[in-house]
């Protein structure tokens, strides 16, 4: 075939010339099979779709006809460029290569209005990151779901007061009716382009002979108009047939939580029982699927608390504090607060061990890693504090959390005017059901620091995770960057904080988070996942989770994904206990009579490299890490159409995939085709099932280009 830096020709005028050598490739594709395809087709495995997402009302996202959408491949790299794919270009449609700096709402807008002409998108990345910011997300985060309504909190419903993510575009929650994939690898970016150079562009912008570079997206979604509709079918389906095809699912996973104080799992709480919930996020998302690096947006938070939990844990007299403390990590927050909805209707129904009423106060991380200066913002709840006895519970906790700071010179506590509302949070969720002291540190007083909220560019790099050149990627994992060092701080009035809430005092200052876990995490969930330390965490059936790349934060539909299992073992690991257990015992410990499972989660983990690195030292972790369902109560009630509870769901799909090759002209595309006929009446005698494929393969997409021929069979011609 001819590559993507040229090709062979043949001469133009010799019709017979080409019928014969279209018959003879057509039946090399009859005899080789799949070769054929291999030797036409060049595959893009590094490629991220966007995909449909459905809630109670809408459909938003891609996707691509159901054989795939095929166009000649225009590069736009600046608007004007915009010109040729719209209007001028002869070729229609066109797939659009657009550079990452002109992802943006307006020229999608642009191009969506002309879907006759565009074909689909391939989108690469910008580097560096775009100076202005980008955010595909909206400026007011799941509106409709928290607090805050026309009948309660009306002047801060809908973001009044002021707009939570000012540059959000919005570009995620829009519907388009082609496919849109992002190219995650520079050198398939760049084959792309010398396939556009060498056979699109012609001299004085006249209109480019054939063959030309095409590209061919696919990625057909199953599920259509809303989540009521595609659960229905679905639901019809299961009803009624022996092989239901399931249309979509909703969006689900586990929140992971743990007590610093073992309780019985298998009951619930005493009403007197009093338990400090210190909260914070582990999902985020982009336009794209799968690709949410998340890093102010949810990853520094956790990884602070999860060095705060390490940190108050160490405390001599943790186990006899008068009150529990509770670290929980909701999932599918981005979504309409999936995890922290599904945790307090557990509570609510007696479905888990901690209920309501337990609740002593409540402490939440939002986005702690972009402070200006040293300052970190308390943000409270108006009007949750009209009530005198939950304003005085109030001023209690941000009084603590102020004495808490004052021995940490690198963190700084600001107040806030009462009368401002809270941020997105899982607070509200929980304000929803009851009122709750609560609070939630923030690096921003208003609106967010992050111009990349919920987006590709939400990578280390966003929070100044960085590493000195020519370090190994050991010497990267425990090289503690200026960020972990301020996240620390973060973790340590946190720790401490929760100590004296939870009535201890002996011990406040002697609570220090430790720099070296903060930046291990960074380097792991933003870095490189498959790293030395996350390794030794891990059961040993789990260790093919961690890829060479960051760790991903969408929720996705099965589950846990693979950064759930991480924190999960990551708090087990931190908090919990080496215990002298074999592996047998490990795994059902009702075989030891002083273990008790109702008590604890016992975890069989691959642990530290020996000595000589040859072979790993195996251990079992006793702690009080758990998994709780993160599945919106939507689903269990069967209420779809809910605007109570989240209804986000993703569609199905079979096939999702990307590829280029050169196209012949129309006319000699009408040939070619006349010809697959031909050979489908002569093919009969041949193997019927490679013929049919291999013809069909011709007719749905008659890509190769009799202009250029494979040498194998110019020697049969």
């Amino acid at each position: 075939m001819a590559t993507a830096g040229g090709g062979c020709v043949a001469d133009p005028g010799s019709r017979s010339l080409l019928r014969l050598l279209s018959f003879c490739v057509l039946l090399a594709g009859l005899c080789e099979g799949n070769s054929v395809e291999r030797k036409i087709y060049i595959p893009l495995n590094k490629t991220a779709p966007c995909v449909r997402l459905l809630n109670a009302t809408h459909q938003i996202g891609c996707q691509s006809s159901i054989s795939g959408d095929t166009g000649v491949i225009h590069v736009v790299e600046k608007e004007e460029d915009l010109q040729w794919v719209l209007t001028d270009g002869p070729n229609p449609p066109y797939v659009v290569l657009l550079e990452g700096t002109l992802f943006t709402r307006d020229v999608m807008e642009k191009l969506k209005g002309r879907s006759g002409r565009i074909a689909g998108l391939a989108v690469s990345l910008a580097k560096p990151s775009p100076a202005s910011g980008f955010s595909p997300s909206v400026q007011c985060p799941n509106d409709g779901f928290g607090i805050y309504s026309n009948s309660y909190g009306s002047q801060f419903a809908h973001c009044r007061a002021f707009q939570w993510n000012k540059v959000g575009d919005g570009l995620a929650y829009e519907d388009f009716s082609f496919p849109i994939f992002l190219l995650e690898d520079e050198n398939e970016t760049n084959v792309i382009k010398q396939c556009y150079r060498d056979h699109n562009l012609s001299p004085n912008g006249s209109a480019p002979a054939f063959p030309l570079c095409a590209m061919q997206l696919f990625s057909h979604m199953h599920a259509v108009v809303s989540t009521v509709t595609c659960m229905r079918r679905s639901l019809i389906q299961s009803s009624f047939s022996i092989s239901p095809e399931i249309v979509c699912d909703p969006l689900s996973d586990y929140n992971v939580w743990s007590l610093l104080k073992p309780i019985n799992t298998s009951g619930t709480l005493e009403p007197d029982d009093r338990v400090v919930v210190a909260a914070t996020r582990l999902d985020s998302r982009s336009f794209f699927w799968n690709v949410a690096p998340g890093a102010e947006s949810a990853v520094a938070s956790f990884v602070t608390q999860l060095a705060a939990a390490e940190a108050l844990q160490k405390a001599p007299d943790a186990a006899t504090l008068p009150r529990n403390v509770m670290f929980v990590f909701f999932q599918g927050e981005t979504f309409d607060y999936i995890g922290s909805s599904r945790m307090v209707y557990d509570m609510e129904n007696g479905k888990f061990p901690v209920q309501l009423e337990n609740i002593d106060s409540f402490v939440e991380l939002g986005q702690v890693a972009l402070r200006n200066s040293l300052e970190l913002w308390m943000h409270t709840d108006p009007m949750s504090q009209k009530n005198e006895t939950v304003l005085n519970q109030v001023e209690a906790l941000l009084s603590t959390l102020e004495q808490s700071g004052a021995g940490v010179p690198t963190v700084v506590l600001r107040r806030l005017n009462q009368s401002q509302p809270l941020p997105p949070s899982s607070l509200q969720r929980f304000l929803r059901a009851r009122n709750v002291s609560g609070v939630v540190l923030a690096d921003h007083s208003d609106s967010f620091h992050n111009l990349y909220y919920q987006s590709i560019y939400d990578t280390a790099e966003n929070i100044n995770v960085t590493y000195p050149a020519g370090q190994s990627p050991e010497e990267d994992l425990n090289f503690v960057t200026d960020t972990a060092k301020a996240l620390a701080g973060v973790a340590t009035v946190l720790a401490r904080a929760l100590y004296r809430l939870a009535g201890g005092a002996s011990f406040n200052d002697t609570i220090q988070a430790d720099p070296h876990t903060v930046t291990r995490l960074l380097y792991g969930f933003l870095v490189r996942a498959n790293n030395s330390w996350f390794q030794s965490i891990l059961r040993p059936d789990l260790r093919s989770y961690l890829g060479d790349g960051p760790l991903q934060h969408y929720i996705a539909v099965s589950s846990p994904t693979n950064a759930t299992y991480v924190v999960q073992y990551a708090l087990a690991n931190l908090t919990g206990k080496v215990i002298d257990l074999t592996r047998e015992q490990c795994q059902d410990p009702s075989q030891v009579p002083t273990e008790n499972k109702d008590l604890y989660e016992y975890t069989w983990v691959q642990g530290p490299l020996n000595a000589n690195e040859t072979d790993r030292l195996p251990r079992c972790v006793r702690s009080t890490a758990r998994l709780a369902r993160a599945l919106s109560p939507a689903f269990e009630l069967k209420q779809w159409g809910s605007t109570e509870y989240s209804t986000w769901t993703e569609s199905r799909w079979k096939d999702i995939r990307a590829r280029i090759f050169l196209i012949a002209s129309k006319e000699l595309e009408a040939e070619f085709g006349s010809m697959a006929e031909l050979l489908d009446v002569a093919g009969k005698g041949l193997n019927q099932l490679s013929v049919e494929a291999n013809l069909q393969e011709w007719r749905l997409k008659p890509a190769f280009s009799p202009h250029c021929w494979p040498r194998a069979c110019l020697q049969r011609a």
